[in-house]
């Protein structure tokens, strides 16, 4: 029994780090683009928000490829 306990704490133990290294490659990204785009991480969050709500909405638009729009533009 205490083999079957020990495996199941080492499964939790590995699912939080890989949580927090997913948080944290999260946060190294959203630095980054703050810094290439010269905004505020609050920014950067509300342009991800913002990215999200308007995929949720359109759902009649056609097949995604996969690529990312050729042009940015930050409204100030």
């Amino acid at each position: 029994m205490a083999g079957v306990l020990g495996f199941r704490t080492m499964l939790q133990k590995k699912a939080v780090y890989h949580s927090n290294a997913t948080a944290m490659e999260l946060e190294t990204a959203k630095e980054i683009l703050a810094e290439v785009f010269r905004i505020r991480v609050s920014e950067v969050d509300e342009m991800i928000q913002n990215r999200f709500e308007k995929a949720q909405v359109s759902d009649d638009r056609p097949e995604e490829t996969g690529q990312w729009p050729q042009e940015f533009r930050l409204d100030m």
